[in-house]
């Protein structure tokens, strides 16, 4: 009973991220998630385009700290990033679509681990090819990430779900002030619907930030399709190429059809 709640709510994680479920099983098996996500497309390993670090033992991983750094030099431009976990139940961890004409584009944020496990970072260019970089991510012990309970009371989710920061990150690599970077930070504890209630006995349901979209005055910047393997109070660090707009907003949905905006000003004098 208790195997079929959790394959339960992996399959409907995915499905609510792709449209589609993958098979239960796929966390298992990369061969399974790529027939699911890429059919017979081909994946070339990404060599120096792309640039994935991920801690080889997480000192919590619950959240682990995964980057991504993109970049083409051939004209080339980069339409998507999706991150995977193979052996987590909800492998497809988040996909991001980039607006504009973006060359290089540099990406961090936290996820979920269940297990020992391959992360990949798929790249799309603007021409369909498809590059990946893989790290191996040893497990930790203890409590698996998914059905570890959130931090906080219900009460205190309740209350801060939603809440939004953005932090201009320091200059460094390759930020400055045409591609500068930010930590844009949302309060929401994307339950996993694998957490069983110690009080009620009852799974707490599924509840997940499904979509994120962060636009400069009129140009999108990117939009995320999350699942439950994003952190609680997902964190994304993110590069853009400034347009001479004022300010970013971000809208942000989840699985139950709630939905936040905000307004940030951006730029000298913000």
């Amino acid at each position: 009973m208790r195997r079929a709640r959790l394959l339960l709510a992996c399959t409907a994680a995915v499905s609510l991220v792709l449209g589609s479920a993958l098979p239960a099983n796929a966390g298992n098996a990369w061969d399974e998630i790529r027939s699911s996500l890429f059919a017979e497309r081909t994946i070339t390993p990404a060599g120096d385009l792309v640039h994935l670090e991920a801690p080889f033992r997480p000192l919590d991983q619950r959240a682990t700290p995964i980057d991504v750094e993109a970049k083409f030099a051939d004209g080339r431009s980069i339409r998507a990033v999706t991150l995977i976990v193979d052996e987590n139940p909800s492998p497809v961890a988040a996909r991001f679509e980039f607006g504009g004409t973006r060359e290089h584009v540099h990406l961090s944020t936290k996820l979920r681990l269940n297990a020992a496990t391959d992360v990949r970072a798929i790249v799309e260019a603007s021409d369909g090819q498809l590059y990946m970089a893989e790290r191996f991510v040893r497990f930790a012990g203890g409590q698996a990430a998914c059905s570890a309970p959130p931090s906080g009371s219900p009460e205190q989710i309740a209350a801060t779900m939603g809440n939004m920061t953005l932090e201009p990150l320091s200059k460094q690599g390759a930020a400055t002030q045409i591609e500068p970077r930010a930590r844009l930070k949302i309060m929401h504890p994307n339950h996993t619907g694998m957490v069983l209630d110690q009080l009620t006995l009852l799974y707490v349901p599924l509840r997940i930030l499904t979509d994120v979209e962060v636009r400069q005055g009129d140009e999108r910047v990117f939009s995320m399709q999350g699942s439950m393997t994003l952190a609680q109070d997902p964190v994304i660090d993110f590069d853009y190429r400034t347009n001479g707009a004022t300010a970013l907003r971000i809208d942000a949905r989840d699985s139950d059809g709630a939905s936040w905006s905000h307004v940030f000003p951006i730029g000298q004098g913000s």
